[in-house]
């Protein structure tokens, strides 16, 4: 087996366990929703997430804080927290495997707020992509058939959110490390996060504190199982196995809470799917030197 395809296998079982994590933590905030207000976990994800990164200011101290776009990773971190509140506020409201694919919608919303905000160019097929993913998105809704609900309208706003969020993080990676942007979302997120749940504050109980300490620890082996996956090999080799969120989430979901998904919640769940990937493969292809192409042909698909 050659380094390459190594590195490939590795990066799929990164992916895998990234999904595993995400739809585990999720469903631990489901299940908590039922004793605690959805604001107030988020403050205590953003907390021991923020602890988890102690050990980088204990080793580097404040270097890594060093940058001239203090502003613009407030506005990440403001648009994070928000985002964060609304998951789980719409998580104690609605089915883990219909969250799941609602969720999938980022990168439709992201696509968008890039041709709106950053100038970027989509042609044909990705238009196409566009359409067929928030068709899938209009499926789970149905809001034709009296199907809309306030918790799907929650999660759906929160995806905005994370997109824009999204979009922000491209901005700064022309000039930022991975390092500087990860331990800025922490700093703003926090204490959004804590000011949001301040009027509705309880105290833990005991055995809550570990269910809290559960939802950080997984929330921070998600991000970095998914940020290991994406170093170790394309994005268009490992994002697929994301899909896996779906069916975990529908696993757990009928064995811990007796939750069935609606064939509607699976069949738009894979139309956003395969339209998220198609578009996250068609920019990768853009990156790796077809962008060039198209500029020196403008009719080209982008």
């Amino acid at each position: 087996m050659t380094q390459q395809a190594t590195n490939t296998l590795r990066g799929m079982v990164f992916m895998l366990f990234s999904a595993l994590a995400a739809t585990t933590m999720n469903s631990l905030v489901h299940h908590m929703t039922l004793e605690m207000d959805a604001k107030q976990l988020s403050f205590f994800r953003a907390l021991f997430g923020l602890l988890v990164l102690a050990p980088i200011f204990l080793r580097h101290g404040w270097e890594p804080l060093r940058t001239q776009r203090v502003g613009l990773h407030a506005l990440r971190g403001v648009l994070n927290a928000f985002a964060m509140i609304t998951f789980f506020v719409g998580l104690g409201m609605i089915p883990l495997a219909k969250f799941a694919a609602l969720v999938f919608s980022a990168p439709l919303f992201v696509t968008v707020m890039a041709l709106l905000f950053l100038g970027e160019r989509i042609r044909g097929r990705r238009v196409a992509a566009l359409v067929f993913g928030y068709a899938g998105t209009l499926l789970i809704l149905r809001p034709g058939a009296g199907e809309l609900d306030l918790g799907s309208l929650i999660v759906i706003g929160g995806t905005v959110s994370w997109a824009l969020a999204l979009v922000v993080m491209k901005v700064l990676a022309r000039t930022e490390s991975s390092l500087t942007t990860t331990l800025y979302y922490g700093v703003f997120v926090t204490p959004v996060a804590f000011l949001v749940a301040f009027p509705i504050w309880q105290w833990p109980t005991g055995g809550q504190w570990l269910w809290l300490a559960a939802i950080g620890v997984l929330g921070s082996t998600f991000q970095f199982c998914l940020a290991q996956a994406l170093k170790d090999s394309e994005a268009s080799a490992v994002m697929p196995l994301d899909f896996t969120k779906l069916i975990w989430a529908t696993v757990i979901g009928y064995l811990v809470f007796s939750e069935i998904p609606t064939p509607w919640t699976w069949v738009g769940g894979v139309m956003i799917f395969a339209a998220a990937t198609y578009i996250s493969y068609r920019e990768r292809q853009v990156e790796a030197g077809l962008g060039a192409r198209s500029q020196a042909a403008p009719g080209r698909d982008t």
